[in-house]
């Protein structure tokens, strides 16, 4: 509960101070045992400072041109056509900005390069997210939010060498959250030999956020000798192969909330490490990725538009190499195993290094298979196992895989063009913005 946020827009229904307080410090009580006197005291306090705040001139610093869209309703974070709009620009902001990187968000790739020294040492650095539901489960969330930032370096070919951590956990949450979060990092890291080595643990939202939701990102650092596999790297008739998908946090969330407790066993694992190193072993790979943004279907067209290229899939094959238990859970639930995370690899690469990439991978007991091939028809297409091809267009959000998303995914939300219009425009004045206060701090400074 954002009781700042409660009380900024209570002040904009023009409600009066004491009936906000008085209503505030009711919710207070809800979450906290204090007296009504201390509840009061805190919730008028909250008043104040919101008050200040809301009194302030706007400057260039305290204010941000707004959009008006919300997060939510343009789909942002749920892997679908809203939320890869956004990490693009995203991206734009970061390819207007006066700094060299070898790979960046531009790319669209999973993980960022940059060049260290002249004997062409580079250093890869990804980072992720909790996933949102499983707040609740700490040590799970650790495991998976490490183990995914692990997979987005070493998919990039580079050997990884540490990891960081950043937790926050609302005023109300038990401490042990911490604990059992860094345990399942922890986890992760002995049984890849990837230390743990920084962090930070904050409270969400300081004072003014009530609660125990658990928020925050798990970021992982690696190096190579050769530039690193981009996306970009991958050229038209080129082979694409994929590796057996147990899942991580997402279908941990969705074993979680529809009731397959016995699922979350087969996402607990590190075989992606073993996978890694192996891939990375053999010359000549053009790119890998993970199967997690929207499923195949959203890193697919990520692809198409980042190197301008088609691919055609084969929608057995890929179903195949879905963990059984796994995707017997999603025909139950009636999700769409194309467009939600099963954390595969993808492996692009030329066609005579097929039968090398099988037989090193299937010496391991790691299953893998050819998944499809890349053309030059822009689009990404898909072949049923009865021969009908259709053109596989990414969804404005995920597939649903939680009762709750089922519900969100039927209501209606912001017209895209519109809402993409309007993103695009904040976009080009927060790039002026940032322009001006460099320049303006240059000309102070120097």
């Amino acid at each position: 509960m954002d009781i700042e946020s409660y009380v900024k827009k209570c002040i904009g229904e023009s409600e009066s101070e004491d009936e906000i307080v008085e209503k505030l410090s009711s919710i207070i009580r809800f979450y906290k045992d204090i007296s009504v006197s201390d509840s009061v005291k805190l919730s008028r306090a909250v008043f104040d400072e919101v008050s200040v705040v809301s009194s302030l001139d706007e400057s260039r610093f305290l204010s941000y041109p707004k959009s008006n869209i919300h997060m939510g309703e343009f789909g942002v974070g749920s892997r679908g056509k809203g939320d890869f709009f956004v990490h693009s620009k995203i991206a734009e902001i970061i390819r207007n900005s006066d700094v060299n990187s070898v790979v960046n968000p531009t790319a669209q790739d999973d993980g960022g390069v940059v060049e260290i020294d002249e004997d062409s040492r580079y250093v890869t650095t990804a980072i992720d997210g909790i996933h949102s539901r499983l707040g609740d489960y700490p040590f799970l969330a650790g495991f998976h939010t490490a183990r995914a930032t692990l997979r987005d370096v070493c998919v990039m070919g580079a050997t990884p060498v540490s990891l960081i951590s950043d937790i926050h956990l609302a005023d109300d949450g038990d401490v042990a959250k911490i604990l059992d979060f860094t345990a399942g990092i922890c986890a992760v890291s002995e049984l890849t030999g990837v230390p743990l080595v920084s962090g930070s643990t904050l409270r969400v939202g300081g004072d003014m956020v009530l609660g125990d939701r658990l928020v925050g990102a798990v970021g992982a650092v690696g190096t190579s000798s050769v530039v690193p596999t981009a996306r970009s790297e991958a050229v038209a008739g080129d082979v694409i192969l994929m590796t057996e998908g147990s899942g991580g946090g997402t279908v941990t969330t969705t074993a979680i909330y529809n009731n397959f407790p016995e699922v979350i066993d087969e996402t607990l694992n590190v075989q992606f490490i073993k996978a890694s190193r192996i891939l990375n072993s053999i010359d000549g790979i053009h790119a890998m990725t993970d199967i997690t943004n929207g499923g195949i279907n959203g890193d697919a067209n990520e692809i198409n538009k980042t190197t301008g290229l088609g691919i055609h899939l084969y929608e057995k094959r890929i179903v195949d190499l879905i963990n059984p238990r796994v995707y017997d859970m999603f025909k139950k639930l009636d999700i769409d195993p194309l467009g939600v995370s099963i954390d595969s690899l993808m492996v692009i690469a030329p066609a005579n290094l097929v039968d090398v990439i099988v037989d090193s991978l299937t010496e391991s007991n790691i299953r893998v298979d050819v998944i499809g091939v890349v053309n030059d028809s822009g689009v990404t297409t898909i072949e049923s196992a009865d021969g009908e091809v259709n053109v596989l267009v990414p969804k404005f959000r995920e597939a649903a895989y939680t009762p709750v998303k089922k519900v969100v995914d039927s209501l209606d939300s912001v017209d895209f063009d519109e809402g993409a219009a309007e993103i695009d425009r904040v976009t080009r004045e927060i790039i002026s913005k940032k322009d001006e206060i460099v320049r303006w701090i240059r000309n102070r400074y120097e």
